[in-house]
């Protein structure tokens, strides 16, 4: 039996790929804790009974800590690094110290955006493993962007002067000793990087709490299903964007039924009918079965979800990870690209017409699903943790 620390940021889709890894690992025997700024938010979706020491650092949507939704681009970017994400680790090393102190694991698993996780574990001397929620930072984010890429390397470097080994040279967000990628190559694109240490899992969905509730009932036959969802970080940017998609999705009435997810409640208060049916949050694994197509932000797992289930996409992004990902969605033939703050009902129903019966684009998602099932998910990814666990003692 071997004990496993999974230290995470508080963000919804940084959690939940890690959630079937841990499960996994709990149910084989092993010792699992977390570790967080937001507790409840680890307990909400990993359960109740997760254990979960406490960490102090920005909780998004806590006490004014956000973004201004008109961000874009590299400023956007700068942005999250540096108002978000170092202050996050240096506020969140000593409580990952102490965490490490009392629940002694053998292996720390560190989000790629967690770096107090892999530079403490540097520096205690303890194996660690990255769980890589987006594969941006694999497929070419900081091409063309040589400035930005030498900030962040310094910033990082001053980072573990502070944190973790001074001796070190691991980039934080890629350790070199266990890097899981929850996507595929496939996906990824010809830039996937290719290494021993590093393995593809594809999308991780077992551990998801069932959500009741939903209407299943509103769903008829015969018309094409469309899913329009902007994750849970965009709730602030997407009033215009939505209104777009009702307007499109309405004059498709007759032959497309729509599910939007509207967190912020930010579209006015209308009957969609039998049309369109407007939610602040819904089962997305479980609708995603039921989908045509889907309508999102680009956001990694929104769209690892859908072409898990093989479903094509028309992807909007707004900030950070989300125009890489939206290109590997384009350039895996999966689906289309339209502007987030431009784009038109006119052009945005064309580019949903396009995918739900242009076959190319469903054949395409139809790939990217066989590779990522492929991929073996939470259970490989455990493997390869237990594999470290062994190796390292």
């Amino acid at each position: 039996m071997s004990g496993f620390l999974f230290v995470v940021p508080p963000l919804t889709g940084h959690i939940n790929p890690a959630v079937g890894v841990a499960d996994r690992l709990a149910a084989r025997g092993h010792r699992v804790a977390w570790a967080c700024a937001d507790p409840g938010l680890v307990r909400r979706l990993a359960g109740p009974g997760a254990p979960v020491f406490g960490c102090a650092g920005p909780v998004p949507g806590a006490g004014g800590v956000g973004r201004p939704p008109e961000l874009r681009g590299a400023e956007a970017l700068k942005f999250l690094w540096e108002w978000y994400l170092l202050p996050l680790a240096d506020a969140m090393a000593p409580g990952v110290r102490s965490a490490v102190e009392e629940f002694r694991p053998d292996a720390v698993v560190a989000d790629q955006q967690a770096f107090a996780g892999a530079l403490v574990a540097e520096r205690l001397g303890l194996p660690w493993a990255t769980s890589a929620t987006t594969s941006a930072e694999f497929s070419g984010a900081y091409d063309g962007l040589p400035k930005v890429a030498e900030w962040l390397r310094q910033r990082l470097a001053e980072l573990r002067e502070r944190l973790g080994d001074p001796s070190g040279t691991a980039d934080p967000r890629a350790s070199p000793h266990l890097l899981l990628i929850f996507s595929s190559p496939e996906l990824v694109g010809p830039q996937a990087p290719s290494a021993p240490h590093i393995h593809y899992v594809g999308p991780s969905l077992a551990g998801r709490p069932h959500r009741p509730g939903f209407p299943w009932e509103w769903l008829t036959p015969g018309r094409a299903k469309v899913l329009v969802t902007l994750g849970t970080a965009n709730a602030d940017a997407g009033g215009r964007f939505l209104a777009v998609c009702r307007e499109a999705l309405r004059e498709r009435a007759d032959r497309v039924q729509a599910v939007l997810v509207d967190p912020g409640g930010v579209l006015p208060a209308e009957d969609g009918g039998k049309d369109q049916l407007v939610l602040p949050s819904v089962p997305q694994l479980a609708l995603l079965e039921r989908m045509d197509a889907v309508i999102c932000h680009a956001g990694h797992n929104t769209v690892c979800e859908a072409l898990w289930h093989g479903v094509p996409l028309v992807t909007a992004p707004i900030r950070d990870d989300q125009p890489v990902i939206a290109a590997q969605v384009v350039d895996a033939g999966a689906g289309l690209r339209v502007k987030f703050g431009r784009v038109t009902a006119d052009r945005l129903g064309t580019a949903l017409d396009t995918v739900l019966h242009d076959p190319a684009h469903r054949a395409a998602a139809a790939r990217v699903r066989t590779a990522f099932r492929a991929a073996g998910g939470a259970p490989a990814a455990a493997a390869h943790l237990e594999r470290l666990a062994t190796e390292s003692r």
